[in-house]
Order: structure tokens, then sequence, then C-alpha cells
């Protein structure tokens, strides 16, 4: 069977040209990602009509979410999530959820969604991989502010994924069995990750990692992919969600490979370098070529962007006033700001409701772009805020 690469070739130099385009112009805040996706509606059916999705940029695109949820499991800062940040953060989750549950009911009750649970779980979810970069930029993550946001996404990003995964797995015939199913697979995931561990720090074994890693081996990059493709595939065996296994695979390789001497000091940029240099724009891109921009026409549907993002802030930015006393009122509205912001989680669960019949296709992309729009707007206004005030 002959394959065309004429599809997947202006994908990835679509995905080339938005952050070079960026990078013409630094003081621009823009996140590339944001003009990834337009710039694949742009090249897609819905205007010019140059890209479809064919096999080769369905499976880059699919391995590129995987990729972005293994990095953003890394992105978990486990020792944070304890003490008194982890009850702030954990309380203000709670609360989102609460709030979330019941716009989810009022949006079903007026007809503007079909399934409010489901509505309910993407409304819950901050994006961490956004979140994080601001606090670096502004010199924040380190402090007791920063880890409290770092904190309170990595718990909006982990049971989120959970969430959607306990109540809308595909194969899943109760709720009960789901949740049989999730504890077998982190029973295992927690053992693979023992062996792991135990496994790297046999003298053969270690002397042979650290003469690979920096070879053309590159060993350390390869286990990260195994561990990654190996807990996704176990997860789509279970009937389980495909963003649980491999977010779950980040975070088990950032637990189990904490020891100093056997860390490879770049192994995050390395992974890095794989994840957004190759898979992760395919994936950005390529939800803007699939992306219902007809459906987006509709009046009935261009009216609920205001409305999810409005949602969005209610759901996840009120809940940061119990971070007030905390942080006081400005860093409390900067807190607030961040956790409103969201989108990777949005096209992956609202992918995934399209499939399921939980969402339609309009709903779907009245939801993405009110997730290109906090992703837009909260960050650069979050940023300016803390601009006005130095890290503590």
């Amino acid at each position: 069977m002959e394959i065309e690469f004429t599809n997947l070739l202006i994908v990835v130099a679509v995905g080339f040209s938005a952050p070079f385009l960026l990078g013409l112009a630094p003081g621009l805040r823009f996140p590339a990602v944001v003009l990834e996706i337009v710039a694949g509606i742009i090249v897609g059916p819905a205007v010019l009509g140059w890209v479809e999705i064919d096999e080769p940029v369905r499976v880059l695109s699919i391995l590129g979410l995987a990729v972005l949820l293994f990095l953003a499991g890394l992105e978990i800062e486990h020792e944070k999530l304890r003490g008194r940040v982890a009850r702030l953060a954990g309380g203000g989750f709670i609360l989102s959820f609460a709030i979330a549950i019941a716009i989810g009911l009022l949006l079903k009750a007026t007809d503007t969604v079909g399934d409010g649970l489901f509505v309910a779980i993407v409304l819950s979810a901050t994006s961490l991989g956004v979140v994080i970069p601001v606090l670096k930029d502004s010199g924040n993550i380190e402090t007791g502010f920063g880890q409290l946001v770092v904190a309170a996404a990595s718990i909006a990003d982990f049971a989120t994924i959970i969430l959607l995964t306990l109540f809308f797995s595909g194969e899943a015939s109760s709720t009960t069995s789901t949740l049989l199913l999730l504890g077998s697979f982190f029973v295992l995931a927690a053992l693979l990750g023992l062996a792991i561990a135990e496994v790297e720090h046999l003298g053969r074994v270690r002397d042979a990692l650290l003469r690979l890693q920096d070879t053309t081996a590159q060993i350390r990059i390869r286990g990260a992919f195994v561990l990654m493709v190996g807990l996704t595939a176990l997860a789509t065996n279970l009937g389980l969600e495909l963003i649980l296994g491999s977010f779950l695979a980040g975070g088990v390789l950032k637990l189990v490979d904490r020891d100093t001497m056997m860390t490879h000091p770049q192994l995050r940029e390395k992974l890095e370098a794989v994840g957004f240099g190759v898979f992760i724009p395919v994936f950005f891109v390529a939800t803007g070529v699939a992306y219902d921009l007809d459906a987006l026409g509709e009046p009935s549907t261009l009216v609920q962007v205001p409305i999810f993002l409005a949602a969005m802030v209610a759901v996840r930015g009120l809940p940061a006033l119990l971070y007030r006393g905390e942080l006081g009122d400005r860093k409390t509205l900067v807190a607030a700001l961040l956790q409103a912001t969201s989108l990777p989680f949005i096209v992956a669960a609202t992918a995934i409701g399209i499939e399921l019949g939980a969402i339609e296709p309009g709903t779907a992309a009245a939801f993405i772009a009110a997730g290109l729009l906090s992703v837009v707007v909260f960050p650069a206004t979050a940023l300016g805020l803390l601009g006005g005030q130095s890290a503590e």
C-alpha cells in the first residue's frame, strides 16, 4: 500500500512556522499552541482545504497527544502535594468540581449541552503545561505562591483525567467495573515502577545505563518511551483511556528516576526536545485541521463560547478565593486566572466525548474556542499582574 506524506509535510511545516514567526517578534506574549491550532484550521478543509487527516497524520497526532500527557505527568511535583499546600489545593479542587457540577446541570437543564457531568469534568481542568512556564518566566516557580498554584494545577490535571476515565471510558459497562479496572491499573503501574526502581540500581544495569545514556543508543529516552507506550497500551487494553496511561507513565517516571546518581541531568530536556520538537506540534496542528469551523458558525454554537469561558472562570477561578489569606488579593487573582487556563485537556476530552456521544461536535468546537481564548488572555494578564510584584 502506497502511503502519501503530502498532508504530513504541510502539518509539520505549519508546526515549524508557528513558533518561528512568533520568535521573530519576541515581545509578543502569544502561546505558539494557539497559532498552531489556528493555522491548522486555515490549511484544513474548513478554509483552504490543503490538508486532511490521513493515516500518517492521524498516527503521529495520537502519539503527540500521548507524549503531551506523558510530559504533563512529568511536571507533577509530588513533594509539593502534601501539608498545607496540598490541603488548600485539594479543597480548591473539591469546590471547583462542586461548582462545575452545578453549572453542568444548569447547562443541561437549558439544553445548552447534552451531558452535564461530562461538561463538569472538562470545566474542572487546568493546563499545567501553560501554568508552569508563566510561573518560571515571572520568577515565582519556587515561591510559596508558585508551589500552591502548581499543586492546584497538578491536582486538577490528575483528578480530571481520573474522573473522565471513571465515567466515560468506552469499554466500561458500569462505574463499579471501571473502578475495579482503575484499581488494577494503578496496582500494575505501581508494581512496574517499583520493579524499574529496583532493577535500575543493579550494578551491571546501572553501569550499562550510564555508558549508553549519551551515545546514539540514548537508552534513557528509549526506556521512557517504552514506559509510556507500555502503560498506554495497558490502559487501552483494559478499556481505559489513552490519556490515563500516558499521563501516569510520566508520573511513574518522575517517581522512580529521582536518584541523583541515576537521573541524567538532561533527561527532561531530551524528552521535551523529542516531544515538543516532533510529536506534539502535529497533535495541535491536526486538531486545527479537524476543527469543525462550520459548527462554530452556527449562532447557537457561537453563543456557547463566552458561556464556556465564563464557566471556566467560575469553576477554576472562584475557588482561588480560598488562597486569599495565604497570598493576598493580587496573587489570588493571578492564581484564579492561571487555574482557569485550559486547552490540551479540553481538546483531548472533547474528542473522546464526540466518539462516545457525550458531546455534540458544535459544543466541542465552542469548548475548544473558549480554551483558545483562555490560553491567549489569562496567562498574559497574569504575567502583567505579576510584573508589578517581585517574587517572594
